[in-house]
């Protein structure tokens, strides 16, 4: 199976919302939720997106031939690549019933094994959801970052234990799924949290926490000040909020103010390996991607995702080969500019 074989299914499989449109950017889902669309106009997710294509690449060829290296170094493990999958929840709800949350799991953290990286997995309404993510994590020797909703602290605590005994090497709680209007429909609502109960959370286990829903630079210090290892700048793929800023956009002053104090993550409109390297560029230690993983899953299952992984991958390093960078270390803002 080709990538371009796995968005053909998809396109049979994803059901009435998504188009798995030639360019996932946002324009012919606005305001589609359910369904993958950004909030209200869309114009957060459509922003992400335009961010990315408002930055150009330096071609430099005159540089000593070295084959690309994009091995990086996280929770201790070395990964092929500093990309990784995103957390996705309500598969039935926004694509279709081909997957539920646990299969969609299932194929996204055996998938990014495959291709040398790791998934972060969603959490859900219903127990199960979780509960089984974090079954398949312990199958997985633990190469999978569950991702926890912002439940009342009690619960997010018992699912941190859960997360500890399926040997998690990380976890992460979307602090900004706090706008997903949808879970309270469900009867199960979220909520924002404050600064000493994600203390007292972070404080409460030995994992790795990483905070994603990160869009200021307030908010990024108070979660380094909380103890976070790292922040995902991440506007859910504007799906919380309209009209907020591309997340490319705020990300060099947040980078300036954590003063390389924790890792920082980037998700939202990036789509190729291209994307990939303009976000490094900028600073971003590494990319979480959504929405073209559903694509690969709906497509392929974990060999699907695997093929997305590869392909991001592939052009991750030719664009390197291009720009004279034999390691990810050696991107930087002299690599890009705006246009």
């Amino acid at each position: 199976m080709k990538y371009s074989d796995v968005l053909i299914e998809a396109k049979k499989n994803i059901g009435p919302h998504c188009k798995v449109c030639p360019q996932c950017n946002g324009i012919a889902c606005q305001g589609k939720i359910p369904g993958p669309g950004g909030k209200g106009t869309g114009t957060g997710f459509i922003r992400n997106y335009k961010a990315f294509k408002a930055v150009a690449i330096n071609m430099d060829t005159l540089n000593k031939y070295h084959a690309p290296d994009t091995r990086m170094e996280l929770f201790g493990l070395t990964f092929d690549m500093p990309i990784f999958a995103a957390p996705v929840g309500g598969v039935q709800i926004h694509y279709s019933d081909l997957h539920d949350d646990l299969t969609y799991s299932e194929a996204i953290l055996l998938g990014s094994i495959n291709a040398g990286s790791i998934g972060f997995t969603g959490d859900g309404v219903m127990a199960e959801v979780y509960d089984g993510t974090a079954e398949a994590i312990l199958k997985y020797k633990g190469l999978g970052v569950p991702t926890i909703k912002p439940w009342r602290k009690e619960e997010i605590i018992e699912k941190i234990r859960i997360a500890e005994n399926a040997g998690a090497k990380a976890i992460a709680m979307d602090i900004d799924a706090a706008g997903l209007a949808m879970l309270a429909i469900q009867g199960k609502p979220v909520f924002p949290v404050g600064f000493e109960t994600l203390s007292e959370l972070i404080a409460s286990t030995k994992l790795p926490f990483i905070i994603k829903g990160i869009m200021t630079v307030a908010g990024a210090i108070k979660a380094v000040d909380a103890g976070a290892y790292g922040i995902v700048v991440s506007n859910h793929g504007g799906r919380v909020l309209d009209d907020t800023p591309a997340t490319l956009d705020v990300l060099p002053e947040i980078l300036q103010a954590v003063e390389g104090r924790v890792k920082v993550f980037i998700d939202g409109g990036i789509r190729t390996g291209l994307d990939v390297f303009k976000a490094l560029a900028m600073g971003a230690d590494a990319v979480l991607i959504g929405r073209p993983f559903a694509s690969a899953v709906y497509g392929g299952g974990a060999e699907g995702v695997t093929l997305l992984y590869q392909q991001l991958k592939s052009e991750l390093e030719n664009v390197m080969l291009m720009t004279g960078c034999s390691k990810l270390e050696d991107i930087g803002p002299e690599h890009i500019r705006k246009i």
